[in-house]
């Protein structure tokens, strides 16, 4: 097995945890994400250095309008899709085998959490995990500490207030606050 059908398998949203064979594989890549970070995360680097570190960690080139403040912690990586003109600002926990996709001029908060994994409920299984894509639109503004959970799509403008925990999809052009998150108001250009 390869990434590429790694990446297969986690985007069809099929159960992780039941093949010893994926399991070793995502590890690996899981302690190559590990590497990367600890090398984002303890030097000072140069914008340039770490559009470039984080290219590598996610497996494809993100643009010279990309923006990253460390630290930044992924624990895969490899399921990450940034468009261009993308900030994310220090102390961002992405939970990526589900995939996680940021639109073109997004502005990812302090301290965000975007987590596409959940285990099962039942007790018996709950070393499965479920995962669940994260489609965060163009134009998207994520406030600090907001929480982002698996199979979420914040449409194309919308803002997560600081602090939201978005469990269902939120509408393009529309503010979302609180926990569980909400429309507090819908904005009009």
């Amino acid at each position: 097995m390869d990434l590429k059908e790694l990446l297969d398998y986690f985007n069809k949203s099929d159960t992780i945890g039941e093949d010893a064979e994926k399991i070793a594989l995502m590890r690996q890549y899981c302690r190559e994400a590990q590497k990367i970070t600890m090398e984002i995360n303890t030097r000072f680097h140069e914008p340039e250095e770490l559009q470039e570190l984080f290219s590598k960690l996610i497996g494809k080139p993100v643009d010279e309008g990309f923006g990253l403040f460390p630290p930044f912690y992924t624990d895969f990586g490899k399921n990450i899709t940034v468009g261009r003109n993308v900030f994310i600002n220090a102390d961002c926990k992405f939970q990526d085998q589900g995939g996680i996709t940021i639109g073109d001029g997004a502005l990812i908060g302090h301290g965000v959490v975007l987590a596409t994994l959940n285990h099962d409920m039942d007790p018996a299984k709950r070393q499965q995990l479920h995962p669940g894509p994260i489609m965060i639109g163009k134009g998207v503004w994520i406030g600090a500490n907001a929480v982002v959970t698996a199979g979420v799509t914040i449409g194309d403008n919308a803002v997560v207030a600081a602090g939201a925990v978005v469990t269902k999809d939120v509408p393009a052009n529309t503010v979302v606050g609180g926990v569980p998150a909400r429309i507090i108001k819908e904005l009009e250009y």
